[in-house]
């Protein structure tokens, strides 16, 4: 078996096969019923300690990314219960880019769907959900799922389950693994987080005064800003 190179960037020796073994789920290098190799195949591939390998697969259990099935070894599962969507593997820099063309497609349909279907209701729960965002990054921590919840409400104000299940199952899995792999090395700055946070507070705004066009280019906005951050850190090419 041919050693693999571990991510670039800062972070433990553990934190790097994490990250790796992040970037090899996006390239669908454990298609195999979603099955990671054994803690020695793993050592081998980054020739490091199975004690290394052993904490990196720790941390993924910890994050819901693995479970460890008796006699079965470690396998994939779906982000918080979501289950796998049957979505292509991230195979390269221009899969990336499709990746993003059909999020942006997606979610601004939902947001300025938020913005002409929305309810009192919907408002509070997006504001809710952006607060908690914002809490999580100011304080410095992780802010995966509150992002997550964020956009999730945002569907949901639209009124239309088809926005709400396309991003459940096809859009945030795979943004949670992008996400945890470029969480390895990358520190948000004060400049950065006031930067994501007006650009949530921008679609929040446009979808409370009910304006579709001014909420789907907010996002758009968004999505193409969060494209280029994604780059920021880590390597999938």
């Amino acid at each position: 078996m041919m050693n693999e190179p571990l991510l670039q960037g800062g972070g433990s020796l553990p934190d790097r096969i994490y990250a790796s073994i992040l970037e090899g789920l996006l390239r669908g290098n454990f298609a195999e019923a979603g099955k990671l190799p054994t803690e020695s195949e793993l050592a081998e591939r980054f020739a490091v300690s199975r004690p290394t390998v052993r904490e990196a697969l720790s941390r993924l259990r910890a994050d819901g990314v693995i479970e460890t099935r008796r006699g079965s070894g470690s396998h994939v599962v779906a982000p918080k219960g979501v289950p796998l969507a049957p979505t292509p593997p991230i195979q390269s820099l221009a899969d990336i880019e499709r990746y993003y063309a059909f999020r942006s497609c997606i979610e601004a349909g939902a947001a300025a769907g938020a913005a002409e279907f929305r309810e009192e209701g919907d408002l509070q729960a997006i504001r809710e959900a952006l607060e908690s965002l914002n809490l999580a990054l100011e304080r410095g921590q992780p802010d995966i799922d509150e992002d997550v919840r964020f956009h999730l409400a945002i569907a949901r104000a639209s009124h239309n389950p088809f926005f709400v299940a396309t991003i459940e199952t096809s859009v945030a899995p795979v943004r949670q693994f992008m996400e945890l792999a470029r969480s390895v090395s990358s520190k948000k700055s004060a400049e950065r987080v006031r930067t994501v946070q007006a650009e949530h507070q921008a679609i929040v705004d446009a979808i409370a005064r009910r304006s579709p066009a001014d909420a789907a280019e907010a996002i758009r906005l968004h999505i193409l800003n969060a494209k280029r951050r994604i780059f920021e850190g880590t390597r999938v090419a």
